[in-house]
């Protein structure tokens, strides 16, 4: 089976509520990056200059040299820009996360000191602010290890929330295995908080932004004033307000940098964004650690019963090989096709073994209408059904016939067979015996061929309510 581990489902069409505290409409977090000091350095051992997130939009590596100009900037987030955004944060009572880099925790300690006097969330963002997609995993496992020392000996703490950022395709299922995070924020897919499992071990992830996010000044098309960024702050922030207005409540989180909106030209945007959103009723402005908690308490992990996409092929067979009638090659091809995390519920499900069933030929399709039993519950007696079929045919008034009702239902379906040579299949759970008995007078005035895919129809609405009996959505 080749499995398909990305996520496209999600929440689906309903997402929980998250029933903030005091109701909120919404939960918005602000998070203050601090890498300066942690950056790419040949003072640090690294091969080359930092290239990232600066004023030098464009800027490439330097290898084997310091880039003075870009060890500046980075420089003055420490300088200047960290402080102007203390007093702004302290002075307003927002509380803060801060993702911190270890080796710049080590570099800053009047800063760090500053962090923990205003009460701020200090998590880890990393041993050092380098790119991680091709590190060996034994190496970025030791990386995660330093971070988490050095992390300790900066603040007196091990850190309780972590966003790598520039992240590997391990990075979460290493930190998970570490252990000790009460969130990971290395995802930005969802509005609000999710469980992930690796390996039997939950894990709640907290989803971070790029979009609204300081970076985008150091970026092509992106903001290139305050302006700009108040802009789609404030828009963000109305679109979720409003859905919570509605019973839909999410979380917004805003992305910062000292090096960045700590310019005097840009951080006014950032007071007009506060302002705005402390003039609003029901917000609440937490920490990402405050978000987690509160998570865990109102929305604890539940191992889900069943993982269709998890199974051996031989359970997966055995336990959805009969939703198609009598028809087990279907769920076999849907299993030795793509399998994924969008197809563990009912209609992700069915999807994958419609699929099947659509792409088999109309001999095969035939068969598995061949299959179906006919209405009367005397035949569904008599004949070998399955219990998904008797079940159905029980849960409708149509065991409940009149002699003169079963004679015309028999008379009616002997007919509809002869015609078109498979019996009528319909959903019960969806008809009530009056609709069923129109529907197959209907139905006979059809010619085969249209006749063929309503039946087909009918099977895809019968096996999708068979999964939903015990599949969420």
């Amino acid at each position: 089976m080749p499995y398909y581990p990305r996520n496209m489902h999600g929440y689906g069409q309903y997402t929980p509520n998250p029933h903030w505290p005091n109701d909120a409409h919404i939960a918005v977090q602000f998070v203050l990056n601090y890498e300066e000091g942690g950056e790419n350095n040949i003072l640090h051992g690294d091969e080359a200059s930092e290239a990232f997130l600066s004023e030098i939009v464009g800027a490439a590596q330097w290898p084997g040299q310091r880039h003075w100009n870009m060890e500046s900037i980075y420089e003055y987030g420490a300088r200047a820009g960290f402080w102007r955004l203390h007093r702004l944060f302290t002075e307003k009572n927002i509380p803060v996360t801060i993702y911190a880099i270890a080796t710049a925790l080590m570099r800053s300690p009047a800063q760090v000191t500053a962090m923990q006097e205003a009460g701020w969330e200090i998590a880890s963002h990393g041993y050092k602010w380098v790119e991680h997609k091709d590190m060996p995993e034994d190496i970025e496992r030791e990386h995660i290890r330093k971070a988490i020392y050095l992390h300790r000996l900066a603040t007196g703490h091990r850190p309780t929330g972590w966003y790598t950022g520039r992240c590997s395709v391990n990075t979460i299922n290493l930190v998970n295995e570490e252990g000790g995070c009460e969130y990971i924020s290395d995802t930005y897919d969802d509005d609000l908080p999710y469980w992930y499992e690796y390996k039997g071990k939950p894990q709640l992830i907290i989803p971070y932004t790029l979009d609204a996010n300081d970076m985008r000044f150091a970026t092509p098309q992106g903001f290139s004033s305050g302006e700009q960024f108040y802009t789609y702050l404030k828009d963000q922030f109305d679109t979720l307000y409003e859905e919570g207005k509605k019973g839909h409540p999410k979380m917004m989180t805003v992305g910062l940098h000292c090096r960045l909106i700590g310019r005097p030209g840009r951080i006014s945007s950032l007071v007009r964004f506060i302002n705005y959103i402390q003039g609003q009723d029901k917000v609440w402005v937490p920490t990402r650690l405050e978000i987690a908690l509160h998570w865990k308490k109102t929305h604890p992990y539940v191992k889900p019963d069943l993982i269709p996409s998890q199974l051996d092929r031989e359970t997966f067979i055995s336990r959805f090989g009969l939703i198609f009638e009598q028809s087990s090659w279907i769920a076999e091809r849907a299993f030795d096709g793509e399998l994924a995390p969008a197809n563990n519920t009912a209609s992700g499900l069915h999807f994958a073994l419609r699929t099947q069933f659509r792409a088999a030929s109309d001999d095969e399709r035939l068969k598995v209408l061949v299959a179906h039993p006919n209405l009367a519950r005397k035949l569904a007696v008599l004949t070998c059904l399955t219990a998904e079929s008797t079940n159905e045919h029980l849960s409708s008034d149509l065991d409940m016939l009149t002699d003169g009702e079963r004679e015309i239902f028999t008379e009616l379906n002997e007919k509809y067979t002869t015609k078109f040579g498979f019996p009528f299949i319909i959903a019960v759970k969806d008809n009530t015996k009056a609709s069923i008995l129109d529907a197959i007078k209907r139905r006979l005035e059809n010619d085969r061929e249209n006749e063929f895919q309503i039946a087909c129809a009918q099977v895809e609405r019968i096996t999708y309510l068979r999964l939903k009996a015990f599949l969420l959505d």
